[in-house]
């Protein structure tokens, strides 16, 4: 099962989570990603992101395509929050469920390394005094 959802409300950690959860497996590993306050000593007050989403979905979809030819996975979810994020809230989620941990935290990582560089997600950090795009890729 893969699960792949790109959305403008809050994402529900322990939802995603319990969509993953399968009797066979020893190991769920979630990678949780928030909307921290501060970055490089500028106080951060949201994030905004914007997304290319029919790319996005499809670019999300081959990453857990790819995870599950590498590792045993039984199921994966992806999930990204587009439009404005405030600080504490999560702007990505992946959550990937296995027979064994080493599997499913090699598979996450994976995921967020391969979302953060292939993805065509922007973000942009909105300061007190400014604001700036942020890592932008594809």
């Amino acid at each position: 099962m893969i699960d792949i959802q790109l959305y403008k409300q809050s994402i529900d950690a322990t939802s995603v989570e319990d969509s993953v959860y399968d009797d066979t497996c020893g190991g769920i590993v979630s990678f949780v990603g928030t909307v921290r306050n501060i970055t490089k000593g500028k106080k951060v007050l949201r994030l905004e992101f914007e997304a290319y989403e029919s790319m996005a979905l499809k670019e999300m979809r081959k990453i857990a395509l790819s995870a599950t030819t590498k590792w045993p996975i039984k199921k994966l979810a992806i999930h990204h929050r587009t439009g404005s994020v405030p600080i504490g809230d999560i702007a990505v989620l992946i959550s990937v469920s296995s027979q064994h941990r080493s599997d499913a935290f090699e598979a996450c990582r994976f995921c967020i390394d391969t979302l953060k560089t292939t993805v065509p997600i922007w973000k942009k950090e909105i300061f007190e005094d400014g604001e700036t795009w942020v890592s932008a890729h594809p």
